[in-house]
């Protein structure tokens, strides 16, 4: 689980503007984020099958929010696959 203060931190780190929270840029990266955590925990407890499911429903929301953001803007796109170090 994420906690408060490591989602601020991700926040801080990919906002486009002062009051950014919602951008596709913060979700990609939250959802990045949960998705790393809950691999690490997968690792552990590999019969957890109830927590796969929904790390697979994340990896699929971040599929779909990184698909509508290299269909509007292929350069922010391309910026956020680098910046996180996604996507090969």
């Amino acid at each position: 689980m994420i906690t408060k203060d490591q989602k601020t931190a991700v926040i801080e780190n990919n906002k486009t503007h002062e009051k950014d929270t919602g951008s596709p840029e913060v979700q990609v990266a939250i959802l990045t984020e949960r998705i790393r955590q809950l691999t690490e925990h997968l690792k552990k407890h590999p019969n957890d099958d109830h927590s796969r499911l929904g790390m697979y429903k994340m990896v699929g929301k971040r599929r779909r929010l990184l698909e509508y953001m290299a269909k509007k803007d292929i350069e922010r796109y391309r910026a956020i696959i680098a910046k996180l170090g996604i996507r090969g």
